[in-house]
């Protein structure tokens, strides 16, 4: 266990979640912004605390985040990765308990490159027989 801020990042799809973890209020600072701010939907709120709700440390750390890339799913989820990752650091006991719920597996899907003679990664131009 340390005492000091503890950093980690978070990543998926493009969206990278650099995340700073401080023992304090329990506030989340997504780029200078609230948490509701910047994620006005609940589902991605709750993305975001589910690290903190799996360990039973809410309220217990102030987060600051700074995330870019990517959209609002890739980067909740970012952000859930990142900490994770910081919680781990903070204490290793945190770990198993992470691991199950599948917060530390890094997701490894991401966008598929064009290919020539396509109009997109898999889609053919239209056949015509006649």
């Amino acid at each position: 266990m340390t005492t000091q801020t503890d950093r980690a990042v978070g990543r998926r799809k493009c969206a990278i979640a650099q995340v700073k973890l401080i023992p304090g209020t329990g506030e989340i600072v997504v780029n200078g912004k609230s948490l509701e701010k910047a994620f006005p939907r609940e589902h991605y709120r709750r993305i975001i605390m589910k690290p903190l709700a799996t360990t039973e440390t809410l309220g217990k750390f102030t987060v600051e985040v700074k995330v870019v890339g990517g959209g609002t799913t890739g980067q909740s989820d970012a952000i859930c990765h990142g900490i994770a990752r910081a919680l781990v650091k903070y204490n290793e006991e945190f770990k198993k308990s992470l691991r199950q719920a599948g917060l530390l597996t890094r997701d490894p899907r991401i966008k598929e490159r064009k290919k020539a003679g396509l109009k997109r990664a898999r889609k053919a131009p239209q056949y015509t027989k006649r």
